[in-house]
């Protein structure tokens, strides 16, 4: 069960006029944070992320399950129903047995599973996946919508935390994107 306050910043993140993926990304930092407390595992940190979206669904995210064939048919089949009864189509059935033997499968989970390594290895993976194209769009559109302020912001912790290295090509890249847009 998510907490208020996961809750509160997904909506907050709705009237801002984010993307359903971003509001949902509250819940899978909600869930990641539970494992880093040792609340319960997860076998994977695909699992962790899962459960996140999971719990997003159901609290009323407008995140649509996966089209057929991109995933395992019981994923979809539980990433539909998690998302009916979010939005309100579907009045949950309480399974206290099921819901208990799922706690106590994930108490014996590992816990690294959502460590700082596990997560950039799953976001490399899930980057592979994409063509070169689709990830470019995506920063694109990832630097629209943070605003000026918040390019400053990302510039500044850039210069502080990449070194020289990291500074020379931050450097290069600032001044490519300037030549693009002008």
């Amino acid at each position: 069960m998510p907490n208020r306050k996961t809750i509160e910043k997904a909506r907050k993140d709705e009237r801002a006029g984010k993307s359903p993926s971003t509001q949902a990304g509250e819940f899978v930092h909600e869930e990641i944070e539970k494992i880093r407390h040792g609340e319960h595992g997860a076998r994977s940190a695909k699992q962790a992320i899962a459960i996140g979206l999971s719990e997003a669904r159901r609290a009323g995210v407008d995140l649509p399950p996966p089209k057929k064939g991109k995933v395992k048919e019981s994923t979809r089949k539980s990433a539909e129903y998690a998302y009916e009864v979010g939005q309100g189509e579907r009045v949950p059935r309480r399974r206290p047995r099921v819901s208990k033997a799922v706690s106590e499968v994930l108490e014996h989970e590992p816990k690294d599973s959502a460590s700082h390594e596990a997560l950039s290895r799953q976001a490399k993976r899930a980057a592979s996946r994409r063509t070169a194209g689709e990830r470019s769009k995506a920063a694109e559109k990832a630097a629209e919508t943070k605003g000026a302020s918040g390019r400053s912001a990302a510039a500044r912790k850039a210069a502080r935390t990449k070194g020289a290295r990291g500074r020379k090509e931050a450097a290069r890249k600032a001044a490519e994107t300037r030549a693009h847009h002008s």
